[in-house]
């Protein structure tokens, strides 16, 4: 097992050494705060989430992600800070990411544009003595690394009219990379490697009772593929909400949400890979809990379920 946990290890291990990929979940839709700081205090109220991600399941080693996030409007709705915390743990290695997110509305024309800043820290080490050594040679693999400590920082603006929505966003201002023979991490300020990302969709009111949002999200990295997601979601008497996700990357996602009441929130969504790397994995799966302690029944920005 200890064998097997290795190789995934090793074949997650360069996904890990690239520059910094969005962090993207299942419910980002539910959940924008984390790929736009510019969503900070857009609930009208003090919210608060929580989210468990299992991914891959059936590969040893395979990612998993536990996070929360708090945001709250200040000063009439016109400001609005955020905080979410990440934890990730990819084979023997453990990465926590503490950003704090700030967001400025203002009117423009008949709409709302609110513009965001995020600036956090991102913990990081790897146990190394957890892999199994098979070439002479890489002995220095069982001394495990210390605590590496380095910035991060993103930049976001979303605009609101009506029923339409249109977000643009770099969650990654700067990246980083394990340098071995130096046993750091060295950062990196490329702006040739952003990680561009583009949200948009609009809600359609079906009668008194539903309503439906199809939405895309783009995200462009310069060298790299275009990736994108295209999503549908109905939502039933604003307590139901059902949807469907296709990602380019090769995976279909089913999400269900359930409003308990105007302020409990939860939801659940399954990630089958419809790829080679499907085969070997039995999907992905992801909860979310939300509570919002103060419940407004207007709300400008449709994202917002």
């Amino acid at each position: 097992m200890k064998k097997l946990t290795c190789l995934s290890v090793l074949a997650l291990l360069p996904m890990m050494l690239m520059a910094q990929l969005t962090p993207v979940n299942d419910q980002y839709i539910l959940n924008p705060l984390t790929i736009n700081p510019s969503y900070a205090g857009s609930r009208g109220g003090l919210s608060v989430a929580a989210f468990y991600r299992q991914q891959w399941v059936g590969i040893p080693g395979a990612p998993r992600t536990m996070s929360l996030e708090v945001d709250a409007p200040v000063l009439s709705d016109k400001l609005g800070v955020g905080l979410f915390v990440v934890n990730d743990q990819i084979g023997v290695t453990k990465q926590t990411e503490f950003m704090t997110s700030y967001a400025y509305r203002i009117s423009l024309g008949s709409g709302t544009l609110a513009l965001g800043l995020g600036a956090g820290l991102v913990a990081t080490n790897t146990a190394w003595s957890d892999l199994v050594v098979l070439d002479p040679g890489d002995e220095y693999y069982q001394i495990d690394s210390k605590v590496f400590m380095v910035p991060d920082f993103s930049f976001g603006t979303y605009y609101t009219v009506k029923n339409y929505f249109l977000g643009f966003s770099i969650p990654r201002l700067l990246g980083y990379k394990f340098d071995f023979d130096r046993n750091k991490y060295s950062l990196k300020f490329e702006p040739d490697q952003y990680n561009y990302v583009l949200t948009t969709g609009y809600m359609f009111p079906l009668g008194q009772k539903a309503r439906f949002i199809p939405s895309a999200m783009l995200s462009y990295s310069p060298g790299d593929k275009l990736l994108y997601d295209g999503s549908v979601h109905f939502i039933l008497y604003d307590r139901l909400w059902l949807g469907a996700t296709y990602r380019s990357t090769g995976s279909v996602t089913a999400l269900a949400q359930f409003a308990i009441n105007n302020q409990f929130k939860v939801a659940y969504s399954y990630d089958f890979n419809f790829g080679k790397l499907g085969s070997y994995n039995n999907g992905s799966h992801e909860i979310m809990l939300r509570y919002e302690f103060r419940y407004k029944v207007d709300v400008v920005n449709p994202l917002i379920f």
